[in-house]
């Protein structure tokens, strides 16, 4: 039925795979979790998003050897998938069936029971510990959203690893949304990395040019403290939060040019010390229903993939809440509404509409 997925049963089954047959094999997970997650419901449009990065992952690193920790947990359909799962998809999220977050009892390949979230930096920099004291070899990868890294917890790690310089890679997996649009300072600092998207070039080609050499050396510490100085001329100032904590950025990377992510994971994988690697991806890509409306396609319950989501005459709970909170602030002019950036996911939209100040 999948010319490619079919092939695969584990990450093994990828490591020799062209990045044009990866391509082909991206192509054939997502109509595999259109259909699959229409039959039983589940988290569409983040899966969706995340196939090309998940394929380059498992092809550049050696899981479960390599530790890769998922941020937040419901964007793991596709390392399902790749790790001798897809079949178990017909029992998703059902009774005694496949969980929809990584389950170490369920796999060797989910290092960590994670739900929701921030919680994948700090997880993966004590994995790194652990394998430094154990003098072991092996990378540690923490995938997280871009919503997940204005967590506390994460902010924390963040600062944490910096401090440690420990070797990890932190892979920012930014769609520009978490269940609603993206707000806050965080977000609005992600933007402006993205306008300014010179970085990396600039990056890379002062490398070049202070690395030519006839016997092609390692630049020396003095090259390296001339090409930091070069640097910092040129990023612009609001990319430079990161490597100012000690983090080597890289980035933004095309999260759906397979090609790009596999070089920019190979490089970051060369890397001594803590590295963030900023992937730029779209939330529902594929499957237009979702692009469009990559809110209402986040979480799901069965539906007709030809014609999407069907409009229910149900009431949810939070519609509910929104509506009595609304009708009661007709009335009362003091209540006021807080949501964690998410107000159609709480019925706050709602509310939000009826008393936008």
């Amino acid at each position: 039925m999948y010319k490619y997925l079919d092939k695969v049963n584990s990450p093994q089954d990828i490591k020799n795979m062209t990045v044009d047959e990866l391509d082909l094999l991206a192509k054939d997970i997502r109509k595999f979790l259109v259909r699959s997650v229409s039959q039983t419901g589940g988290h569409l449009a983040s899966n969706l998003g995340v196939v090309e990065l998940t394929l380059a992952l498992h092809k550049v690193f050696d899981s479960p050897k390599d530790k890769i920790v998922w941020d937040v947990g419901h964007q793991s359909y596709v390392h399902k998938i790749i790790t001798g799962r897809k079949d178990n998809f017909k029992n998703l999220r059902q009774f005694n069936g496949m969980s929809g977050f990584p389950k170490e009892c369920e796999c060797e390949h989910d290092i960590f029971d994670t739900g929701h979230s921030s919680t994948s930096i700090s997880v993966a920099q004590g994995l790194a510990c652990a394998r430094d004291i154990k003098k072991e070899e092996s990378d540690v990868i923490a995938v997280i959203g871009d919503g997940s890294i204005t967590g506390g917890m994460a902010l924390e790690a963040l600062n944490h690893v910096g401090y440690t310089n420990t070797d990890m890679i932190i892979i920012l997996n930014d769609n520009e949304m978490s269940i609603d649009k993206n707000v806050g300072g965080m977000s609005r600092y992600l933007s402006g990395i993205i306008r300014n998207s010179t970085v990396n070039k600039v990056k890379d080609e002062v490398e070049k040019i202070l690395q030519v050499s006839p016997g092609g050396n390692i630049i020396s510490k003095t090259a390296n403290k001339v090409k930091d100085s070069i640097i910092s001329k040129f990023i612009p100032q609001e990319c430079s939060f990161f490597e100012s904590i000690g983090i080597k950025y890289y980035g933004p990377v095309d999260g759906h040019n397979t090609k790009e992510i596999i070089e920019a994971l190979n490089k970051a994988k060369s890397k001594k010390g803590p590295v963030l690697l900023h992937v730029i991806t779209k939330k529902g890509k594929g499957y237009r229903y979702a692009e469009e409306q990559p809110d209402k396609y986040h979480g799901v319950s069965k539906f007709d993939i030809k014609s999407g989501i069907k409009g229910s005459n149900a009431v949810s709970i939070s519609n509910q809440v929104g509506q009595k909170l609304s009708e009661m602030a007709n009335k009362n002019e003091n209540i006021v509404a807080i949501t964690a950036a998410m107000p159609s996911g709480t019925g706050l939209n709602i509310f939000e509409k009826n008393h936008p100040n």
